[in-house]
């Protein structure tokens, strides 16, 4: 690990007593959800990471509480490196404060997951849908969301399947 990336790694296990994880020079923050602004803002201003690549979520249902995780992905251009920060968030009623403030890209990234895995961003200025249909019920990247099949065409089964399938009227 350098030196930079100890410094940081350092200063926020003292400041919000949270522990980190270094995987192949890949660190990462388990920060409880009441501390992600202070601790994306001590990222930002103190240590240049100016850069957010990405948010996404995870589901662990049925195995783990809290239920999802919300992952942040920041990058430093000065320093090239990377750190992410992972906020635990429980199943019921998923709620996060949102980073629209700090990262203006922020915006898409939430509303993705917001439609995707049903997490609310507290304070978000428009979370709507952005893939779904407005209309549309549920969150399809949720773990427990019913899955839709269609049987696959192949050579064997060509006729059985031919005779379901819609034809344009003549």
């Amino acid at each position: 690990m350098n030196d930079h990336l100890q410094a940081v790694t350092q200063a926020m296990e003292d400041r919000f007593e949270i522990s980190y994880q270094d995987t192949y020079n890949q660190v990462s923050f388990i920060v409880p959800v009441e501390r992600v602004l202070d601790a994306c803002q001590v990222l930002r201003d103190e240590f240049g990471f100016t850069r957010l690549i990405d948010i996404t979520a995870v589901d662990y249902w049925p195995q783990a509480d809290p239920r999802f995780h919300v992952v942040y992905q920041f990058h430093s251009i000065p320093n090239n490196l990377r750190i992410s920060l992972r906020v635990t968030v429980p199943g019921v009623s998923p709620l996060v404060p949102t980073l629209e403030k700090l990262y203006a890209n922020a915006n898409w990234y939430e509303r993705e997951i917001w439609d995707m895995f049903g997490i609310r961003f507290e304070g978000h200025s428009d979370l709507r849908r952005i893939m779904m249909p407005e209309d549309w019920v549920g969150h399809p990247l949720r773990k427990d969301y019913p899955l839709g099949y269609e049987e696959v065409q192949y050579t064997f089964n060509f006729d059985k399947i031919d005779v379901r399938k819609p034809k344009p009227k003549e």
